[in-house]
């Protein structure tokens, strides 16, 4: 009976769940970019606005809005950034880009360590796509370290390629978050 009571009591805490809420800063978040080249590696930076991110482990269900400065985006190079804003990102027209997650696919350990893929919607340069990005977490009741990690294929998502016929460029820009955050239970 005992036994028969503790699965009951354990299914019914998991159907009601906590949520938690990461609170993401232009403070606490560093955004890192790849752009591979024939000669090169080019990198660099973009800011973010602001986010949030709220999950359920017990569901996977995933909800929030991160917002990413495209106008901060940098490379180290003044004449490369201009090129950068003004015909591939055209950072004028769409000075934002916004993740809306849905949902984590594996277990997300409150506290512990978790490796997940966290799901949403993309929106950059004025259209939204899908997008799963890998998450490395760890987490502790009120705070969580993370880093995530995704690619941009940019041309086939309708962004201008840069290439010419002295330059050759990857069709895909590698993108790495990173976030030391309060994390909050509701």
């Amino acid at each position: 009976m005992r036994t028969a009571l503790a699965i009951l009591l354990a299914c019914s805490a998991s159907a009601f769940g906590a949520q938690y809420t990461l609170d993401l800063t232009p403070a606490n978040t560093k955004i890192d970019w790849t752009l591979s080249d024939v000669l090169h590696t080019v990198q660099g930076t973009f800011k973010l606005k602001s986010g949030t991110v709220t999950v359920d482990p017990a569901t996977g269900k995933a909800s929030g809005r991160i917002v990413v400065d495209v106008a901060s985006g940098e490379s180290g190079s003044g004449t490369r950034d201009r090129r950068m804003h003004t015909n591939v990102l055209e950072s004028r027209k769409y000075p934002d880009a916004v993740f809306v997650p849905d949902h984590i696919e594996g277990k997300l350990a409150i506290p512990g360590t978790s490796d997940v893929k966290l799901h949403g919607t993309f929106t950059i340069h004025g259209a939204s796509h899908e997008l799963n990005m890998d998450a490395k977490t760890d987490a502790t009741d009120s705070s969580m370290k993370a880093t995530l990690t995704f690619d941009i294929p940019y041309v086939a998502w309708g962004m201008k390629d840069p290439s010419n016929f002295l330059l050759k460029v990857g069709k895909t820009v590698s993108m790495k978050v990173e976030t030391s955050a309060p994390l909050t239970k509701q």
